[in-house]
């Protein structure tokens, strides 16, 4: 399997320099947020192993909310943030970055603190690379080529079968099938089509993936005795901060909700980003930590299949912590608008949100961290807004293509690798095409 890696490279804007900032990262865009592949700052589309990229200003807007805690605000500098996804490890796609833009990256982080003439860039963002504390992918392994190749294949194959059902008709379901096969390997000998074979993962990656399978596990069990020793207090401190933690939640600005939507709806596909406070004190730190680590362990070994517990819509999504523990980041790149997002959440997984989210000051009130909160609709969507930050630039190295597009797109190669068994299942596989 290809190992995929993530960068978020995380620097101070330096005073005075914001607006140039937004009018450079605003040139490299065709429509607000939306990026253009081929900008001469930073050509996302000429790197084959970038599936999801962005850039975006980063504002502490809520971060006086902490007064509602009796606590003093700590106001948090302006950031830039630049953040994607990838095939392969990151130290080598950011040295291919650089040598294909290494004048852009300059341009842009030469609005940053720290970056001057002479700075060795690819260092640089090194150092300012900050790891996430959980990431997930909707399908671990499957790469862009992967991808583009099976969208290319669901092309031609749609366009066949229409034209030999309108000469043959459809009852000779097998028949069609053989059609579709041999008109496949005619289109890849002639070089028109590719279907790169799948990485198969190495002995020693598969032993380190059911180590880190078991591991976990292994570990609560070795350690629950002293867990169910400790379980009634860390309820009655949970219960006792829950009743306590004020609810945070002013109606949005209008002016704000409708810039946010100009960053909206240019694809099938959207990016999301968002900025909070954890609440004050070592507990919520403690329980957040705690929160994100198990998400990420299931992330890993559980829903990288196509499925955030029933969500299938989030292609990408991270979680990072910033500030040494006291704020985080959460960035996703998701299909449909904005509120079918939401409502997705609030209506399939309440309660993983509230595992999460419920540690972030403000957040509607919760009962012993997976119940209310999220559940409380109208409040949690104010939540979330309030933290939302535009996206000033987006990129997606397949757009029009949902998740769902990209899993009907691996059944249909799956489907005419291997011949489904009986008339129903063929059927079936045809319906997909």
């Amino acid at each position: 399997m290809t190992q995929q890696d993530t960068f978020f490279i995380l620097a101070p804007v330096a005073e005075g320099r914001a607006e140039s900032l937004v009018s450079l990262l605003e040139s490299m865009t065709l429509k607000p947020g939306f990026a253009d592949p081929e900008n001469t700052v930073v050509p996302f589309g000429k790197f084959d192993h970038l599936h999801v990229a962005r850039f975006f200003l980063v504002q502490a807007n809520t971060w006086r909310d902490v007064e509602a805690y009796g606590q003093s605000p700590r106001p948090y500098p302006l950031q830039l943030a630049f953040l994607g996804d990838v095939d392969g490890h990151r130290q080598v796609f950011l040295r291919e970055l650089v040598n294909r833009s290494a004048d852009g990256l300059v341009e842009i982080f030469s609005h940053c603190e720290g970056v001057h003439d002479g700075t060795d860039i690819l260092r640089w963002m090194e150092d300012h690379n900050v790891k996430e504390s959980a990431n997930y992918v909707n399908v671990r392994g499957r790469t862009v080529s992967q991808i583009r190749e099976e969208a290319a294949l669901a092309a031609v194959l749609h366009d066949e079968l229409a034209t030999v059902v309108s000469a043959q008709g459809s009852a000779d379901v097998f028949g069609l099938h053989q059609h579709l096969a041999e008109f496949v390997e005619r289109q890849k000998a002639s070089g028109l089509l590719h279907l790169t074979a799948p990485t198969k993962p190495s002995w020693r990656e598969r032993i380190a993936r059911w180590f880190d399978l078991i591991s976990v596990p292994l570990l609560i069990l070795f350690l629950s005795p002293l867990l169910v020793l400790l379980l009634p207090l860390f309820l009655l401190r949970l219960r006792l901060a829950e009743r306590s933690d004020p609810e945070v939640l002013p109606r949005p600005d209008d002016e704000r909700i409708v810039d946010l939507g100009r960053y909206e709806d240019h694809d099938v596909t959207n990016p999301f980003s968002a900025f909070g406070d954890v609440k004050p004190g070592w507990f919520r730190r403690w329980v957040t930590t705690v929160a994100l680590f198990l998400l990420n362990y299931a992330a890993r070994n559980i829903y990288g299949r196509g499925y955030l517990t029933r969500v299938q819509t989030i292609h990408f999504a991270r979680w990072v912590f910033v500030d040494d523990k006291r704020r985080v980041m959460f960035c996703s790149n998701y299909d449909g608008a904005l509120e079918s997002y939401m409502d997705d959440f609030v209506n399939k997984v309440a309660w993983g949100l509230n595992l999460v989210f419920s540690n972030g000051v403000g957040y509607p009130s919760t009962r012993f961290l997976i119940k209310g909160g999220a559940e409380q609709e109208a409040k949690f969507k104010r939540y979330l807004r309030n933290r939302q930050l535009p996206t000033q630039v987006w990129y997606k190295a397949y757009p029009g293509l949902t998740a769902r597009d990209l899993a009907r797109h691996s059944e249909i190669r799956k489907g005419l690798e291997k011949r489904p068994n009986g008339a129903r299942a063929m059927r079936n596989w045809l319906s997909k095409i």
